[in-house]
């Protein structure tokens, strides 16, 4: 029914940036919230940043002030922004889609993820 899918990943330098994208595509009437974890090499998924439906942003400490998280409605699509990369924000990058549709009430949807990798 719903649709997740995320892009932008890829190996980049210390410092360097990356920008991903996360757009939901199926059966929605609105999106509550969408959230971007990550999980590095041999760690649990964590939270890194969320966007609300009234743009409210959270952010994990350890990105605040590096990554910016942002949508657009008209596309369904979040993106997270990430700048100053560390090689410790090497990580598989998952999008989380909290949405409603015609048929079903708040349900979760995941991407596939899309592996960030930092050199140092």
């Amino acid at each position: 029914q719903v649709q997740v899918v995320e892009s932008g990943g890829g190996l980049v330098q210390a410092g360097g940036s990356l920008r991903l994208s996360c757009a939901a595509s199926g059966s929605i009437s609105r999106i509550h919230a969408m959230t971007w974890y990550r999980q590095p090499p041999g760690k649990q998924r964590e939270l890194v940043a969320g966007i609300d439906s009234g743009d409210s942003t959270n952010y994990t400490d350890s990105v605040k002030g590096r990554f910016i998280c942002s949508r657009d409605n008209a596309k369904n699509t979040v993106y997270l922004q990430m700048n100053s990369l560390k090689p410790e924000d090497t990580a598989v990058y998952y999008c989380n889609v909290d949405c409603t549709g015609r048929t079903y009430w708040r349900r979760s949807y995941w991407g596939q993820g899309t592996q960030v990798t930092v050199s140092s």
